[in-house]
């Protein structure tokens, strides 16, 4: 057993990345990540800004073409095995920016969903989704972390 598969047993990381959007979504992860009522830190669920030592990549809201290669690098720069997230419906499907999105699920502005830019392991729809839906999207990406298939 490595240091590093210990440290994940004691501790997940998770990182959130705002891509673009309304910023519903974002506000909901952060509500659910860093307030008093769910208080996600007991269970040793950290909010980091540091995609080397991140676990779960949250990626609320499209992708805008500002954004479309800092996603790629950070995805890159977090350590395997990690787990990605698309929370709310925009994320998850393209939602109130279908109508910029092209045929083939790009243009030149908005990249919807986010599956089209980086592989997403756990899909939270919603517009905004609640903190709980958030919270168990990031408990269903964990079997990943810790290798289960």
């Amino acid at each position: 057993m490595t240091l590093k598969s210990i440290a994940r047993k004691n501790a997940v990381h998770v990182m959130l990345f705002y891509s673009g959007g309304c910023n519903g979504c974002d506000i909901e992860v952060v509500n659910a990540m860093l307030s008093p009522r769910y208080d996600l830190e007991q269970y040793k669920v950290m909010l980091t800004w540091n995609p080397r030592e991140a676990d779960v990549l949250l990626v609320p809201g499209v992708v805008t073409w500002q954004m479309l290669e800092p996603l790629k690098k950070i995805y890159a720069m977090i350590p395997d095995p990690k787990a990605v997230v698309a929370v709310g419906a925009c994320a998850v499907n393209g939602n109130v920016y279908k109508n910029l999105v092209g045929d083939i699920g790009v243009n030149e502005e908005i990249f919807a969903p986010v599956e089209t830019v980086i592989p997403v392991d756990v899909k939270i729809p919603g517009c905004p989704p609640r903190p709980e839906d958030i919270i168990m999207g990031a408990v269903k990406g964990l079997p990943k972390l810790m290798g289960a298939p």
